[in-house]
């Protein structure tokens, strides 16, 4: 169903808007980071995407003013920022990149931008944990030029503990999309410790096997620069008994897919978390 209120009537919440970004897709994008996030995961770097209402930070500094996580935004407003860029998006291959916490809690703005942004020629690319309805997926699917797909931990058991939802619906349209065609880049966040098991590495290895249409595969190590976040939202930490990978573990993970049979379709080791 086609919505055709006028822009200013289309609305959503923001944090933050990243232009020059490279990697989040192909190329040079904008990254328009949308509120709201169904998962918890243990990880979690972007605490300011949980909830979908703006929400008062301390500052960086003492003495500097709070921070507000989160704006209302028209539909033209974040157009109006994503256009600036043209030149690079057109030179590079690069676009317009939809983030957030997951861009698909707010629907019809996440709709309305890709929509928007498919109609004046600018490519789309959609971070998404996958957890929604299919309905709300295959409605997506002709405006996303690429999706940008986590997979966030192998087994039902140790993924509802890390993130707090099972794995079935994810899986389930992640299928879907791949069947219909869909354009997907798998994105791993592998924590030391937590989730880079020989399981969960041939577990990937094994997707990728299966679905030799896939765009690839990108590995996002750990870090823990958003930490700090959760103390100035009055959050409690996670509790990860870990630390960044070291240059060693980056190699182990690089060797096991280079010796995996699927070195073909890996992407690069990205210093990129979400």
């Amino acid at each position: 169903m086609n919505d055709l209120r006028p822009a200013n009537d289309v609305r959503g919440i923001v944090f933050d808007i990243q232009r020059g970004a490279m990697h989040d897709g192909p190329g040079i994008r904008t990254t328009v980071f949308l509120k709201g996030c169904p998962l918890r995961c243990a990880w979690c770097h972007n605490p300011e995407s949980r909830a979908l209402q703006p929400q008062e930070a301390d500052p960086v500094r003492p003495g500097d003013p709070c921070v507000i996580f989160g704006q209302e935004m028209t539909l033209e407003d974040v157009m109006r920022e994503v256009r600036k860029d043209r030149i690079y998006y057109q030179k590079s291959g690069g676009g317009l990149t939809l983030s957030g916490g997951e861009p698909t809690v707010q629907f019809e703005f996440c709709r309305a931008l890709l929509r928007a942004a498919d109609r004046e020629g600018i490519p789309t690319c959609l971070d998404t944990c996958g957890y929604n309805s299919p309905e709300k997926f295959l409605d997506l699917l002709p405006s996303v030029r690429l999706f940008l797909w986590d997979y966030k931990a192998t087994g039902q058991t140790l993924h509802e503990e890390l993130t707090g939802v099972s794995p079935e619906l994810i899986r389930k349209n992640f299928e879907m999309l791949y069947e219909r065609g869909a354009s997907i880049l798998i994105r791993a966040p592998l924590v030391p410790g937590i989730n880079d098991s020989e399981e969960h590495l041939m577990a990937l290895a094994q997707l990728v096997r299966d679905h030799p249409r896939l765009v690839g595969i990108e590995l996002l190590p750990y870090h823990d620069a958003g930490l700090s976040k959760f103390d100035r939202l009055h959050m409690p930490r996670p509790i990860l008994n870990t630390r960044p990978p070291d240059e060693d573990t980056k190699a182990r993970w690089r060797d096991f897919f280079r010796h995996s049979g699927t070195s073909g379709g890996l992407a690069n080791i990205t210093s990129k978390f979400a």
